[in-house]
């Protein structure tokens, strides 16, 4: 182990110390803010770490585990006893963590992504917390279920409350005359996040990681509340020796190093070897690779949903698509050409080039601009996206969304809430029904072969993070795209407005919802033939697209 220390006239740096010795800086009851998206971010050798001593010493417990998106490698964390409280946006990613959750072992919170970015940005700046508008209507509503996703979350409020104590969600109902959302943290004691090359100064960069996360704002909230600031690389180099450019934390803002002692075996390692040093590159921005391998997504059912998806596109905006189903429409637009039409987003920061799926969602091979995540739902909450894709779980009557909580399972709103509450555009996509559901297209027409068990759309949701009538009435349409129908969002609820060949309105469509939706006068159009077809029809959707447009 090195540790450098400032000679005498010299300024204060970061001391470098060993993973055993930064664990024990954690104390029992401390709060720790974690910096995350997936596989991006978390010191993942500094979090076993923490988890080792633990269960070698049952210290330190009561963690306070706070991180704005999800972490996988912080599975470690999901021992009863280590977390005491748990405050994020996502925690589907940690299975552990989220059994004890459900099991209501663990008091837990869910806040909106962008939300939780942009509180510690307020915190850094010596800030109580943010007001926002983003979760009015949601379960996130201190009005609603103030975000709480257990009964331990809310014997936990209730005492707050009885103490005079403020709730990590409050509900103010006049502020300049209009209704927000207050949104705060325990005081932060430690600060976590992961780097590639630190100098001895502490200055720290990023050049092998895919994601330009929100490592700059947790730092400066951490140190606004004395806390400490505790960064993993992977090197050290001479001090003064970095990129001012490059640079992502500066040495004012880092208490500690942590050098991994394994890099190639945790999951930003494993990536590397898996993807291959060359195609690895191609998602740090180091250089280009070719996307002309983009598999093709087998026609079935599941690519007509993302055909008629795209249909809804317009050239030259930028559209951003959801974890899941909406993860395929960039490979259809590949396949169709109109890629290089439209930039497409992530919610992590990355702008441009081909999103990647599963574990590298939110990361992309190409991108043009990795944007620092707080700015970019900055821009989302300000702004606006043109069109969003997500994912259709579960749709309550008036047509809002539920995606944190379905048949007892804790899931996550991640960034949803704020996306979908600034898209001018929204489409919400999946199968009609859910676990069993087995379909196949046989001469241009849908053919259902054995029906799901599980109904996406009831009559009352037991959480909502999507507040569909709110969006209405701000005049922001909103499509609920199955293969087999398609809804609008409108003033009484939803409105079946498509129907796929081969379908029976009441047998395949009404016998399985909870609720009977609008039915146009005439009825429902039939959904266009041509994408029922192995090779999209009619020349495909730069066609359709090139008539939309009037040429």
């Amino acid at each position: 182990m090195i540790v450098y220390l400032p000679g005498k006239g010299e300024r204060p740096m970061a001391k470098i110390i060993s993973l055993e010795e930064a664990a024990n800086l954690f104390t029992d009851n401390c709060c720790v803010v974690g910096v995350s998206f997936g596989v991006e971010g978390w010191p993942e050798e500094l979090g076993m770490a923490v988890e080792k001593r633990f269960l070698e010493t049952g210290h330190p417990r009561n963690i306070t585990n706070i991180h704005a998106a999800g972490f996988q490698a912080g599975n470690c964390w999901g021992h009863e006893g280590l977390i005491g409280l748990d405050i994020s946006s996502h925690e589907a990613t940690t299975p552990k963590v989220a059994a004890l959750i459900q099991e209501d072992k663990l008091p837990a919170w869910y806040m909106p992504l962008g939300t939780m970015l942009q509180m510690y940005s307020e915190i850094g700046r010596g800030m109580p917390g943010v007001l926002s508008k983003c979760g009015l209507g949601t379960f996130m509503d201190a009005r609603v279920d103030g975000g709480r996703l257990n009964d331990g979350a809310k014997k936990y409020d209730e005492a707050q409350k009885a103490a005079g104590k403020r709730l990590f969600i409050e509900y103010v109902p006049d502020f300049m005359g209009e209704d927000y959302l207050f949104y705060s943290i325990p005081k932060i004691d430690i600060a976590i996040m992961r780097g590639t090359t630190a100098d001895t100064n502490g200055n720290i960069t990023c050049e092998n990681e895919c994601l330009n996360l929100e490592l700059d704002s947790v730092a400066r909230a951490a140190k606004a509340n004395g806390g400490i600031v505790i960064v993993e690389v992977e090197k050290i180099a001479a001090a003064g020796s970095l990129n001012p450019k490059l640079v992502k934390i500066g040495q004012n803002l880092v208490d500690y190093i942590v050098v991994a002692e394994h890099p190639e075996k945790i999951t930003h390692g494993l990536r590397y070897h898996m993807y291959d040093g060359f195609n690895y590159d191609g998602l740090t921005g180091k250089l280009k690779v070719p996307t002309d391998a983009i598999p093709s997504m087998p026609f079935d059912p599941k690519k007509v949903i993302i055909r008629r998806t795209i249909m809804e596109v317009e050239r030259g905006t930028m559209c951003n698509f959801g974890i899941g189903l909406p993860t395929f429409c960039g490979g259809v637009l590949a396949e169709e050409g109109e890629m290089k039409n439209l930039t497409m987003i992530s919610e992590s920061g990355s702008v441009g080039g081909v999103p990647g799926g599963g574990p590298l969602f939110g990361c992309h091979w190409n991108n043009e601009w990795s944007c620092d995540q707080k700015e970019h739902f900055d821009w989302f909450d300000g702004t606006g996206l043109d069109f969003g894709v997500f994912g259709l779980s579960e749709v309550q009557e008036d047509g809002s969304i539920n995606v944190s909580r379905l048949n007892g399972v804790t899931l996550g709103v991640g960034g949803f809430t704020n996306i979908t509450a600034g898209a001018k555009k929204a489409c919400f996509v999946g199968t009609f029904t859910a676990k069993g559901l087995k379909q196949h297209i046989e001469d241009g027409k849908l053919v259902i072969d054995q029906e799901g068990q599980l109904s996406k759309f009831v009559k009352k949701s037991e959480q909502i993070a999507y507040d569909a009538p709110l969006a209405v009435k701000a005049g922001k349409p909103a499509l609920y795209i199955t293969e087999r129908c398609v809804f609008e969002a409108c003033e009484d609820g939803i409105k079946l407005i498509e129907v796929a060949p081969g379908i029976d309105v009441e047998k395949d469509i009404l016998a399985h919802m909870e609720f009977k939706p609008i039915i146009p006068e005439g009825g429902p159009k039939l959904m266009p033939a041509e994408i029922f077809q192995e090779k999209w029809g009619n020349g495909g959707l730069s066609a359709y697209l090139d008539a939309k447009e009037g040429k």
